[in-house]
């Protein structure tokens, strides 16, 4: 898989946003990563260095 900062966006507001929004119109987070070739663990690290965690009940990434 490749690095994270060249397929998404490098502001993580906006990666925030994009990710959530993928989730909310039906896709899992595997399907986002598979999509986006990125690892699960290394988009939820970055998510979380900004302040958020992936919320399993809620399918998306939520203030912590």
């Amino acid at each position: 898989m490749s690095n994270i900062n060249a397929l998404l966006p490098t502001d993580d507001n906006i990666l925030l946003s994009l990710v959530n929004t993928k989730l909310r119109d039906g896709d899992t987070l595997a399907d986002f990563c598979a999509a986006y070739g990125v690892e699960e663990g290394e988009l939820i690290s970055r998510l979380a260095r900004a302040g958020y965690k992936y919320d399993e009940d809620s399918e998306a990434f939520v203030r912590s």
